[in-house]
């Protein structure tokens, strides 16, 4: 019997693939998608309306993951967005190197500008379409500041764009005046002298560069004054003393577009806030309140508007804000009032209308709006934030005068929480809340939803009493699950609708509960800011907790290095490179022990090893260390770790007493010039179902499951090669290796591996089989199965053996380490690939699917096992045998089936990697992919072949076995009636 299922199932799985990877009654059911931006910053987000005639405004942002894109208000809905990082420039987003961002819009306008990294770009305000994209600086420079020209010498119907940047390897800086129209160059200003631009301004009549002048850590402010139609210096301003400032982080904001733009700055202390307004060369000193730790300065951007601005001063247990007015006849700065200071955090923001400008101030409780001309409340709104503790950090805000009443307004405010979640507040009220926090995800598992520990300490307690003591205990804890029986019973109703008409019913405790067949387990998502979220996963991705971990200072990343999960505890271990961890409760979130990061990076990476104790996740130490570690904590296989020296070795752990002691058992080092680039190895969960392959002749090729492999990829600069290698882990011997020529090595190269093959995708040249002394260039995909022989029926020098050793091979001709037999094929493919992903199941029956990223078209593809199959005949059509194994004709090329797009419609930004888990079906995998959005789903590789699918009419079939007992019911008086009646008939 065990036997039939197994060649059930196997021919279920040879079955050709599916044609669609969701079928359409599946989207949005299957599967869910947190679309994200990131958090917006407070300087590139703003309120702006599309359109001139129009009175509705839009929100757009600029996000600290490079994301533009803007935002209905109303609903809190993204309208568009595009990616400024893009596919091909990961570092930028992941914390490789430190990149600043601008956008700006010109009032009136229908449309808006954005900057990042080198490059400008402008896009149509209502449908995110882009206008131009220019590179404004070389590969050495970066834009330090965008601003929009709200006056030119061309009338109020244009708006011109200003760039500063900095040419690093020169030491320029440069100024450039963009046509908004095409981007095209108006004028453009450059100037050699070492110093660090800080921000560029402008008035009616002149433009401002504002730089850093001086040596490192001791700088005064140098203000270059601009000809706004030619460009030319016509005057240079030194404002201050040497030291004043100590770098560009001191200067606090310089107040562009307005009628008075001013550059402000503090002292170390916070004691003291110096003013200029540009254009003068004095400067006015303001006193700061005691104990202030952070100041920030709120001004308008419009030259309509008063020129005021407010100073908000934070100290560790309150905040307070002084407004400040600049007359312009005089050209001084006074205080006009201050507002009190309130106890805990809280956030300022400007709107402005016409020439009135408001300042609106969120607190823990209550949102207050002033107007900038005195110190008079114009509204006052109480904060309903729900059951959210979340504390607004910094924010923008709307202020519209009610018609037909003079002191009537309404505010809505969209604010950054100090849980990273951004939300809109209407009049006091939260309109909508996004997680924009989940974007930054460094590291994400799977985890078990615990099983009630109350019934395991009640069924605990009853297996250690007497059989009378357990009896009552018994006894009365029914009589307690008695009050769950309403609930219960209320739950029959949804749950027999839902299993006729195929839907998935909601709890009704609002608790997560395991299923039956194991769809229902929780994503636990880390994120670079410190957060750490759990969703549900079979809720639509629901956030059920979020918590943070560690308050990270200000430009600092949490650097996640491994996490895991406990199943019998129900507990999520996650360590950091900074010698931190957190412990909490995979079902709660409740943080049961945590350390934070310390000011020096001691891991280098972590490992999931067995020991005695369990399996258990270790730190990997600088250079491949680990130190010594208890006997029953010991890893019981070797460990893997990088040298310093780049290479690899094995580290075997030796007991000594009740400690163990590493011992290095091989190393391995690259040859001259190669460089490792990636690594994979088996998954924790790799279950494989048949150690032979079934071929259409019922002859049987045996697969090498070695589970102690890994494969790298090694790179040469100098001679743009690629060498992947299959290393044997025990003994660190090279059981294969491939060498690749033409390789791109700007360009990524990923490696991921199941079973008994593995697969690398790099772009490279491929040699035409046809014609060997032609090639292309592509993104290639190369994969690899591993075999114990050349031969069918043939195991190989092993044979039957069942012990087998790598560090003491067999007796054979050639000696040494038994070798597998590889078969390999490349494929030429229509779109770069990235984050290499394989399905998992729970029996390893089903056949594989390789999941991966398309950085260009946003979305996760499925490419089926079968596909990539190495076997494939070459130049001919498969034989009737070949054929009944599933193998098809080879072709170089593989195009990306949008029916294979697991994400169908959706547009999935950013994804850096991708997680998958077996389900109790054995036909399911399920899918997690994090970066930017979050998105996940089920897939089905052999198709749905042990659960009814949605397809499925139920109604008809309750129908129909209703209709026969009915029939049955009915009909069964009517036979027994006729059944008498011939026994009392008389005998012919």
């Amino acid at each position: 019997m065990h036997r039939l299922l197994l060649t059930a199932a196997a021919l279920l799985t040879s079955l050709p693939q599916p044609a669609h990877a969701v079928f359409r009654d599946e989207a949005g059911h299957v599967d869910y998608h947190h679309l994200l931006l990131g958090l917006p910053q407070r300087e590139t987000t703003f309120f702006h309306r599309p359109r001139r005639d129009d009175r509705a405004s839009l929100l757009y942002t600029l996000s600290d993951v490079g994301i533009v894109g803007a935002v209905n208000p109303g609903s809190g809905e993204v309208v568009w967005r595009q990616d400024l990082v893009g596919g091909t420039d990961r570092k930028s987003r992941d914390g490789g190197c430190a990149v600043e961002g601008f956008m700006r819009a010109g009032e009136g306008e229908g449309w808006v500008v954005s900057a990042y990294g080198s490059s400008v770009h402008a896009w149509d305000a209502v449908s995110g379409r882009n206008k131009f994209w220019i590179g404004v600086v070389g590969d050495g420079g970066v834009v330090r500041d965008l601003e929009v020209m709200e006056m030119t010498e061309s009338g109020p119907g244009r708006k011109d764009i200003l760039v500063l940047a900095e040419d690093h390897g020169r030491g320029e800086t440069l100024l450039k005046r963009l046509s908004a129209e095409d981007g095209s160059t108006v004028w453009e200003h450059r100037e050699v002298t070492g110093d660090v631009p800080l921000q560029v301004s402008t008035n009616v009549e002149k433009v401002f560069v504002v730089s850093l002048k001086g040596l490192r850590g001791a700088y005064n402010l140098k203000v270059s004054v601009l000809d706004t139609l030619t460009g030319k210096k016509v005057d240079e301003l030194v404002i201050g003393a040497k030291a004043d400032v100590h770098g560009k982080e001191g200067v606090m904001f310089v107040g562009a577009n307005s009628a008075a733009p001013v550059v402000a700055w503090t002292d170390d202390a916070r004691k003291t806030l110096w003013v200029n307004l540009l254009g003068t060369k004095t400067r006015q000193e303001f006193p700061l309140p005691p104990n202030t730790i952070a100041v920030e300065i709120h001004a308008p951007h419009l030259v309509q508007s008063q020129p005021h601005f407010l100073v908000h001063s934070k100290t560790a247990a309150g905040h307070r804000g002084d407004v400040f007015h600049v007359d312009l006849k005089t050209n001084t700065i006074s205080k006009a009032y201050s507002l009190p200071l309130l106890p805990g955090p809280g956030s300022f923001s400007t709107s402005s209308n016409g020439a009135n400008v408001y300042f609106t101030r969120i607190t823990e409780d209550e949102i207050i709006l002033l107007s900038s001309q005195s110190h008079g409340v114009l509204g006052r709104w109480p904060l309903k934030m729900g059951n959210s503790t979340a504390v607004a950090l910094h924010g923008v805000s709307e202020v519209i005068k009610k018609p037909g009443s003079e002191e009537s307004y309404a505010v809505r405010a969209a604010a950054v929480t100090d849980m990273d979640d951004w939300m809109l507040i209407r009049n006091g009220e939260v309109a909508w809340t996004r997680p924009e926090g989940m974007t930054g995800g460094v590291a994400a598992t799977f985890a078990e939803i615990p099983e009630s520990e109350d019934l395991a300490r009640s069924l605990e307690a009853e297996a250690h009493s007497n059989p009378l003591e357990a009896y009552i205990h018994r006894v009365k804890r029914h009589i307690s699950d008695l009050q769950y029986l309403p609930a219960w019973i209320d739950s029959i109703p949804p749950r027999i609708m839902s299993s006729v008409l195929g839907k998935d019913v909601a709890s009704t405790t609002g608790k997560v509960t395991r299923d039956s067949f194991g769809f229902h387990k929780l994503a636990v998502l880390a994120t670079k800011r410190g957060m750490i979220y759990g969703l549900d996963i079979a809720n639509n991705g629901r956030i059920v907790w979020n918590k943070r971990a560690f308050k990270m200072p200000k430009g600092a990343e949490w650097n996640v290095k491994g996490i895991q999960v406990q199943d019998s505890t129900g507990h999520v271990l996650i360590l950091g490179a900074n010698n931190d961890f957190v412990v909490l409760k995979g079902d709660t979130g409740e943080i049961i022990e945590a350390k934070g990061p310390s000011s020096e990076a001691t891991t280098q990476a972590t490992a999931l090893v067995d020991t005695y104790s369990g399996q258990r996740l270790i730190r990997i130490g600088h250079d491949g260390k680990i130190g010594e570690i208890p006997v029953y904590q010991a890893p019981r296989q070797t460990v893997v770790t990088r040298g310093a020296d780049g290479g690899l070795k094995g580290v075997v752990f030796v007991p000594n007493g009740t400690t163990s002691y590493e011992s290095v058992s091989w190393t391995f080092a690259p040859p001259q010039g190669q460089k490792i680039v990636n690594i994979a190895s088996r998954p924790a969960h790799d279950t494989v179902a048949s150690i032979g392959r079934v071929l259409g002749d019922r002859t049987v090729k045996y697969k090498y499951l070695n589970p102690n492999t890994l494969v790298l990829a090694a790179v040469n600069d100098e001679t743009s090669t690629l060498t992947i290698y299959l290393l044997d882990t025990v003994s660190g011997q090279i059981l294969f290796s491939s060498k690749h020529e033409g390789t791109d090595l700007t360009k990524p190269i990923e490696c991921a591996m199941a079973e008994n093959w593995f697969v690398c995708t790099y772009f490279g040249q491929y040699k035409l089989r046809d014609n060997v002394a032609q090639s292309l260039k592509g993104y290639q995909i190369v994969v690899m199965d591993l075999y114990e022989s050349d031969e069918v029926n043939d195991r190989g020098p092993l044979g039957d053996a069942a012990p087998f050793s790598s560090l003491d091979p067999v007796d054979v001709p050639t000696g040494g380490v038994i070798r597998p037999a590889v078969v390999s094929q490349s494929y030429v493919l229509s779109a770069p690939l990235s984050a290499l992903q394989v399905t998992q199941t729970r029996q390893g029956i089903t056949s594989r699917q390789v999941l991966a990223y398309l950085p260009e078209s946003h979305g996760i593809v499925g490419i089926p096992r079968m596909v990539l199959e190495p076997r494939r005949p070459i130049g001919r059509e498969p034989t009737p045998a070949e054929a009944e194994e599933g193998l098809i004709k080879y072709q170089p090329a593989i195009e990306i089936d949008p029916k294979s797009v697991i994400t169908h419609e959706r547009d999935v930004l950013g994804v850096e990697k991708i997680i998958t888990a077996p389900a109790i079906v054995e036909s399911t995998s399920l899918v997690f992919a994090y970066g930017v959005d979050v998105f996940g789903t089920r897939v089905a590789p052999s198709y749905l072949f042990d659960i009814l699918g949605k397809g499925f009419n139920k109604v008809s079939l309750v129908g129909t076995v209703l209709a026969l007992l009915a029939g049955v019911v009915m009909l069964a008086p009517v036979v027994r009636r006729k059944q008498i009646n011939m026994r009392w008939r008389a005998p012919m």
